[in-house]
């Protein structure tokens, strides 16, 4: 038999709505439009835990986590996920975050780990883009 060509791998991307945020429009708007740009996408719902959310990841082996938060918990959720993938030697997987988050917290949370913020600032094409050229081949 001949070699079949394999295509190449799709993006998978995990979008999850931690804690009481009972809000998730906006993440489901950032799902179609991920899903639109070809990437893969697995959209938990609401009132995720961190755990939840991490376990969910290694789960469906994905690339990217985003997480849409709005309650100002920020801090705390993100630092706990970070802790998770490291304890669960999944630091491979990209961490992003979005939704209501003051300008003067985005160093600290990249401190902490989390690769990207995007806010209403952000168009979707930029997250998408941004998303894309992580996983470009050089």
């Amino acid at each position: 038999m001949g070699k079949v060509a394999v295509s190449e791998k799709r993006i998978r991307v995990l979008v999850a709505k931690p804690g009481l945020d009972g809000h998730d429009r906006g993440a489901k708007v950032l799902a179609a439009a991920l899903r639109d740009s070809g990437m893969e996408v697995i959209y938990t719902g609401l009132h995720q835990t961190p755990e939840m959310i991490v376990n969910s990841a290694i789960q469906e082996d994905v690339d990217v986590i985003c997480v849409s938060i709005l309650s100002g918990a920020h801090h705390r959720v993100f630092s706990e996920i970070v802790r998770l993938l490291t304890e669960k030697k999944a630091l491979d997987i990209a961490l992003l975050g979005g939704g209501i988050i003051p300008e003067t917290d985005v160093e600290g949370l990249k401190k902490v780990g989390v690769k990207a913020v995007f806010t209403a600032a952000n168009s979707l094409s930029e997250i998408t883009q941004y998303i894309q050229n992580l996983f470009k081949k050089s």
